[in-house]
């Protein structure tokens, strides 16, 4: 386990910007190595998600508010679960995919594990690629 002291940083998406390659962008362009999803509200005009053992995503076209989104990401690779509602409060949710639009805003707040880095390796057990925690020095 790593205990180590958590930076957090603030980002505003607006319309039209893709949420899933807004964040993998940013973690690219700052060099992250390992941070979370802390928290997220906003809302999407369109969401690309890969239902529990689908082979590929599902696009709903509407309004929906984000209720929820979590996950990890890195310059190594990401992985974020998402949870929106409709007009009737009716909920989804899935993994998170490219072709996730922003309606009005996503407010985003981001955890940065200094000395750590998240890989993504593949996982004979799982038969994917799993998030492997390697702290600076390993």
């Amino acid at each position: 386990m790593n205990t180590v002291p958590l930076q957090v940083v603030a980002l505003r998406l607006r319309p039209g910007q893709d949420l899933k390659q807004s964040l993998d962008s940013w973690a690219h362009e700052n060099a992250i190595q390992a941070a979370v999803v802390l928290t997220c509200v906003g809302s999407l005009q369109r969401a690309a998600l890969r239902l529990a053992n689908q082979p590929g995503p599902t696009v709903y076209e509407g309004k929906f508010e984000i209720v929820s989104l979590t996950g990890t990401l890195s310059v190594h690779g990401s992985h974020y679960h998402i949870a929106i509602s409709d007009s009737l409060g009716q909920t989804l949710g899935g993994h998170l995919m490219e072709g996730s639009l922003v309606y009005t805003t996503a407010e985003i707040a981001l955890g940065i594990l200094p000395g750590v880095r998240f890989e993504r390796r593949f996982d004979p057990e799982s038969g994917y690629d799993e998030l492997f925690v390697v702290s600076e020095g390993d």
